[in-house]
């Protein structure tokens, strides 16, 4: 089987992130690290490659330290990676970064022969969470779509994929080939050794040209930044009944009763 991964980097969501005096986030003191949903999705790739055969692709847009992005992932289960990297990405949106990406999936078959039979993409990048790019590369790729996996199976032409939903989840099947998108599984991305790091850092990651692409559809107007939670009230009298009623004072008086 043939996988494709397809990941992006982004800053890390452990760093607390402002915006700068020019509106745009200061990144300033956050590492460039893999989205945390593509983590996810690489992982449950190597598990149904584990179980199924075959081999994992990793694609990254970016510049040049995106290579540093696809080599982590080299060093936990994918065999080969690539970076799509062009002037014409810096200003497009969800809908130029798709066709930007099938253009590169298009060369990539047609330079291996044969399709990726399957298409991994996170649910969504933590950085700007719109969660379209993966359903929007399936449409220009002509693929059947399925979001939010929490786990998936593959079964001769088919995969039988967990859907997580609002009630809980439920089975869905597609037809091979497809793209699915991955959000948090029960289980947590594997840790590479130190073997497999040193062997990633040797191997070469080639560079795609990205097609030139239109100008965005959707205009960012400005960023904001989310308004700071205001610190709690900490109740602690003499025992349990007097901080109880001392609460219901408190929320009485904040008239949230």
């Amino acid at each position: 089987m043939e996988i494709l991964v397809c990941i992006k980097q982004v800053p890390d969501d452990s760093v607390a992130v402002r915006l700068g005096p020019d509106g745009q986030p200061d990144l300033t003191g956050a590492a460039m690290v893999v989205n945390a949903f593509d983590t996810y999705a690489l992982e449950m790739a190597a598990r149904l490659k584990e179980s199924a055969g075959g081999r994992i692709t990793v694609l990254c847009m970016g510049g040049e330290t995106a290579k540093d992005a696809v080599k982590t992932c080299l060093a936990v289960g994918a065999e080969r990676g690539f970076v799509l990297a062009g002037p014409e990405l810096a200003p497009t949106d969800t809908l130029g970064k798709a066709a930007a990406l099938a253009a590169a999936v298009r060369q990539l078959e047609e330079e291996g022969g044969q399709p990726f039979d399957l298409i991994f993409c996170g649910r969504e990048a933590t950085d700007r969470p719109t969660g379209q790019t993966g359903p929007q590369l399936a449409e220009r790729l002509g693929l059947p779509v399925i979001t939010d996996l929490v786990d998936i199976a593959a079964d001769g032409g088919r995969v039988s994929a967990k859907q997580e939903t609002e009630e809980g989840w439920r089975r869905v099947e597609a037809a091979l080939p497809a793209l699915v998108t991955v959000t948090k599984p029960a289980y947590d991305p594997r840790y590479p050794t130190i073997k497999s790091k040193l062997a990633a850092r040797k191997m070469a990651i080639p560079v795609l040209s990205a097609e030139a692409q239109p100008g965005p559809a959707a205009a960012q107007l400005r960023l904001f930044e989310p308004p700071r939670r205001q610190a709690g009230v900490r109740v602690k009298e003499e025992n349990a009944e007097l901080s109880a009623i001392r609460a219901v004072e408190l929320m009485a008086a904040a008239k949230v009763l």
